[in-house]
């Protein structure tokens, strides 16, 4: 009850609304105020004129903006009644609106009232529209009964509590009202006086701020109009939106107008007034959890603003930490440098003291030798003694007597770069409300293919300080399809492997964090390896060599991972070898797909003639028995005699001709033709081994503990392949 209270009071005395007045902008003011306020308006702007010129009374809009009595804007105005008041300042009233003080001191009761002067003009003090009364003065404004009625509520329930009627010393508080009765009671008297039982079990108590509510509702009081004062408030004009009476419908201005029952329009503005009400409950019960939301921040940011100062101490004092550390390398060189100084000085000055103390011996030697008188004997030495200064003397000249080493120190300490960032170092904004990355860029610099893999670099825009969480690499097939995710993290370099020989490959990415993802940056081409491939169709041989020069070719070695326990690596995977008798398979790391592929495999121990078996296999090909005894390699097995083709066990094609030690076996694998062909020291060994072959290769090989090969990549098309290729 006590917030309502700012709404009971009127803005211009600051007290409770006494004799409230309806002005037609729906404010309220007290009626001795409203008499305060007015002032005398120019004939021009009498209700006579206006009405001659069609405007209406009721237009007060238009005259607030033109009024020139209006004087809100400046805070300075004229007011007076009957007699002109000084000019006042204007005040505020509790409800914080600008008003107008009154001219004099409150007027007598309204039967006292004088009779309000011609062509005066009411101002509303709280929207300060303007408006020209008319013949009938104040009187033309309704009263506001409801509002007294709900002040007379307010003060009453503000006022002492309610005691007890029947108590005859010292009456205590009531705690119930009988509404038969009309009586207030104390516990005591209403269970002496009053007991639920007979006659009296019908009657309704109810509380006593209810019972005092009910006792000045009842009887409720008749309105009447204020145009014709001996009659009643019976209908209701919907265009006006007001109460009238029978003879305003009968004569007055309502004739014509749309009219309604004034109980069922008051039944329905209730309704539509407890209808708002629930929305506004809403929001008030809105802004009460808001309130409490927001006392809770109050705390919540008082605690993260003691861990965010932590933190930031903490980072900084990392940032301290790490200068220290640099410091202390920065001085340890510098202590090197400075004695590789006094080292390289220190060696110049014995190396030069050990020279002068040679060159003062042979200078005073050779000044003795000069004393003597004996032309032979001088004679004998004197060449030697001639040469021996001469060369002293050079050996002085070839800048012995220049310092090895400079007095200055030639390290300068480049700080700007680390004074900028120290400058530049700021918060950055960390919530999920950030915009989106910028698009990453690729550094060309650094992509690349290598055989059947792509290395891709990238790195953000150098003037983004959006926070990245990671970045989503994407490739398509190699043949222009559609692109797939091959790389989701927060590095900014990937490199994929698995790829199609001879294959262009369109690469893009882009980045994301919390708030979304970025566009993609430009798409990259990447071609891979060709392997040995080359055209066919019309250039003459000559030109094909040419061609293989200038073509990538894959190199690859063998791969440990994926081979049996039993074989040994060597020569970074390029030779094997195995600790046991029976035969065990190794792979290549490179699968083949597309393009011509050629290989060798040096025999680097023979003995014992075993017959290893060399060749391709998918990568889940049998590891434990020979190459080519299931259905997963295609193999030419070979002894120190004769060759035989082998593939799901099947032997073809037995050929004369087989290895020793220092022997060469190569294997081509042509996937434009879909054909194997094997060689043994770059000849041919028997017909083409396989056709019609398709799908992912990996170079494979099958030995024992009795044979040693090393692998041979990156090599060119044997002879016999190009010279048959240059026949078709």
């Amino acid at each position: 009850m006590e917030e309502m209270e700012e709404e009971l009071k009127c803005p211009v005395c600051g007290s409770f609304y006494r004799e409230p007045l309806i002005l037609p902008c729906s404010h309220s003011l007290c009626q001795a105020c409203a008499r305060n306020i007015l002032v005398q308006t120019p004939e021009a702007e009498s209700p006579q004129s206006r009405r001659a010129s069609g405007v209406s009374d009721y237009d007060y809009l238009d005259l607030d903006k033109m009024s020139l009595y209006s004087e809100a804007d400046s805070g300075y105005g004229s007011y007076g009644g009957f007699a002109s008041a000084p000019t006042t300042p204007c005040q505020k009233s509790p409800n914080g609106v600008r008003v107008f003080p009154p001219a004099a001191p409150p007027p007598p009761p309204p039967a006292a009232l004088a009779p309000v002067p011609r062509n005066a003009c009411l101002t509303c003090p709280q929207c300060h529209r303007s408006l020209i009364l008319d013949e009938r003065g104040l009187r033309g404004f309704p009263k506001n009964r409801v509002l007294e009625g709900v002040i007379d509520r307010y003060q009453q329930s503000k006022a002492a509590a309610l005691r007890c009627q029947l108590c005859e010393k010292a009456p205590k508080e009531a705690t119930a009202m009988c509404e038969q009765c009309d009586v207030f009671y104390c516990e005591p008297c209403r269970l002496r006086c009053h007991p639920p039982r007979g006659p009296l079990a019908k009657h309704r108590l109810v509380p006593p701020a209810q019972g005092r509510v009910s006792r000045r509702l009842s009887p409720r009081k008749i309105s009447t109009c204020t145009d014709h004062e001996l009659e009643n408030h019976s209908m209701y004009c919907a265009q006006c939106k007001m109460p009238v009476c029978y003879q305003c419908l009968e004569e007055g201005k309502h004739s014509s107008h749309e009219v309604k029952a004034l109980g069922a329009m008051w039944k329905l503005h209730k309704s539509q007034l407890s209808q708002a009400l629930n929305g506004l409950s809403d929001r008030a019960k809105e802004a009460k959890e808001f309130l409490v939301q927001l006392r809770n921040m109050v705390q919540q940011i008082q605690e993260n603003s003691v861990e965010f100062e932590a933190c930031l101490v903490a980072q900084c004092d990392a940032l301290i930490d790490a200068l220290n550390r640099r410091k202390a390398q920065l001085l340890s060189r510098v202590n090197k440098e400075h004695e590789h100084k006094l080292k390289v000085v220190r060696d110049q000055i014995s190396h030069c003291t050990v020279k002068l103390r040679q060159t003062t011996g042979l200078m005073e030697y050779c000044l003795e030798v000069i004393k003597e008188n004996d032309p032979s004997g001088f004679l004998q030495i004197s060449d030697a003694l001639i040469r021996r200064v001469h060369l002293t003397e050079d050996q002085w000249g070839k800048g012995t007597l220049t310092p090895r080493m400079t007095t200055d120190f030639d390290l300068n300490l480049d700080s700007a770069p680390l004074l900028q960032s120290i400058h530049q170092l700021d918060f950055v904004q960390m919530k999920a409300s950030s915009p989106v990355p910028a698009p990453p860029i690729l550094q060309l610099e650094e992509c690349c293919t290598h055989n059947n893999s792509a290395t891709l670099s990238w790195k953000q825009p150098p003037l983004s300080t959006v926070q990245v969480e990671g970045y989503i690499l994407e490739l398509d097939d190699g043949n222009g399809g559609q692109f797939r995710e091959v790389y989701v993290g927060k590095e900014t370099m990937c490199t994929v492997d698995g790829l199609h020989f001879n294959s262009m490959y369109s690469a893009r990415v882009k980045a994301f964090n919390k708030t979304g993802v970025s566009q993609y940056s430009k798409t990259l081409v990447l071609q891979t390896s060709e392997g040995c491939n080359f055209e066919t169709q019309s250039a003459p041989y000559s030109q094909l060599v040419d061609i293989k020069k200038l073509v990538a070719v894959a190199w690859f070695s063998f791969d440990p991972g994926s081979a049996h326990s039993d074989i040994l690596f060597s020569n970074d995977n390029l030779t094997v070898t195995c600790n046991s008798y029976d035969d065990r398979v190794v792979l290549g790391k490179t699968g083949f797909s597309k393009g011509l592929h050629y290989w060798e495999l040096s025999i680097d121990r023979y003995d014992n003639h075993p017959d290893p078996a060399f060749g391709v296999a998918r990568v889940d090909v049998l590891k434990d028995v020979m190459l080519g005894k299931d259905d997963k390699a295609w193999a030419m097995y070979v002894d120190n005699n004769r060759s035989w083709f082998m593939h799901n066990n099947s032997h073809t094609n037995r050929t004369e001709g087989g290895i020793t030690k220092g022997a060469t076996v190569g294997v081509l694998l042509d996937l434009t033709r879909r054909t194997l062909t094997f060689s043994i020291n770059e000849d041919q060994q028997g017909p083409v081994a396989f056709e019609n072959m398709e799908g992912l290769f990996f170079p494979a090989v099958s030995l024992n503990r009795n044979v040693q090969v090393t692998l041979h990549t990156g090599l060119p098309v044997p002879e016999f392949y190009t010279s048959r290729a240059s026949m078709q």
